[in-house]
């Protein structure tokens, strides 16, 4: 069954009501290794209610809102999910996210661009998150390479194919840069991580994870992706949650819990609030996150 066009980018998404608190706010900056040394300072705004000033929320937190499942699985959409690939992740924050709330997460399917047959087709997903009352907090895009579904637009008499996101740029290669952050990752991080909502046994089987041709289970791309926002917020926003404004990643490679990522800072000139970054894992010196951009307000 090959995928339409009309139907994924027409597809509805109930609203995804959802409560969080203080725990779940805690649990996500646990879950991304913050805390991991009790004598820094800096994690506990993210992991204690007694900080000064009170617990506050991580901005990425936004991408564990308002999920609506893995919906790409159920058999109406076409989709070859065994081939599905989380590419890259996009987010502008509106507002600081509050430490508890009540939200409501609106999906949609919003642009779908085929790269022709053996080639795949790159779907790119929504997210507006809001509070109960309608304030938007944050809007988030997914970008999924769906490898097995290259060619649709051939199909059926023909079918439109969008033009794809602007590409994220690659990080400098002639300087060093210009601020380098270490985070260990925990080794039980993806068992942490899965509690918020993503409990594909990919993180935490190592059965399923040695299937899929991994050595052992691997850490969620989402929660890697929350450890390089980390590293901004505290080299670059003087550890201020609420100064950042965007952040977009593309995923290169897998990480495994327990290892070490090294995320990489450029400032980008003539732009004072803007940076660029890439992270690798150092035990393997593996680049894992490429093409990232940060802003700061």
């Amino acid at each position: 069954m090959a995928i339409s066009y009309r139907h994924l980018t027409q597809r509805v998404f109930a609203p995804v009501r959802q409560h969080y608190g203080e725990r779940d706010t805690m649990l996500y900056a646990l879950s991304l290794g913050l805390g991991c040394d009790p004598l820094r300072a800096d994690a506990l705004p993210f992991v204690y209610e007694g900080a000064p000033g009170g617990l506050r929320a991580l901005p990425t937190q936004a991408v564990v809102l308002g999920f609506p499942g893995f919906w790409a699985k159920e058999p109406d959409t076409g989709i070859d999910w065994v081939k599905l690939l989380h590419g890259e992740q996009r987010m502008r924050i509106h507002r600081p996210l509050p430490a508890s709330a009540d939200i409501v997460g609106h999906n949609r399917v919003e642009r779908l661009t085929d790269k022709g047959e053996g080639k795949g087709a790159i779907m790119v997903t929504q997210r507006r998150v809001e509070t109960a009352a309608g304030e938007l907090l944050a809007t988030l895009q997914q970008v999924t390479f769906l490898r097995g579904d290259g060619g649709y637009s051939q199909q059926d008499g023909g079918q439109p194919s969008d033009e794809p996101l602007p590409a994220l740029a690659p990080t400098p290669h002639d300087r060093a840069p210009d601020f380098i952050d270490t985070q260990l990752i925990r080794p039980e991080a993806a068992l942490l991580y899965r509690l918020l909502g993503d409990t594909n046994p990919l993180h935490a089987d190592p059965a399923v994870a040695r299937a899929a041709g991994f050595e052992r289970p691997i850490l969620h791309g989402l929660a890697s992706y929350g450890v390089a926002a980390c590293a901004v917020i505290r080299q670059c926003a003087g550890n201020d949650p609420a100064r950042l404004a965007a952040f977009d990643i593309r995923f290169a490679a897998p990480v495994f819990p327990g290892e070490t990522l090294e995320t990489q800072i450029w400032r980008v000139s003539g732009q004072p609030n803007c940076f660029q970054l890439r992270a690798r894992v150092i035990e393997r010196d593996k680049l894992v996150l490429s093409h990232g951009f940060a802003e700061l307000a």
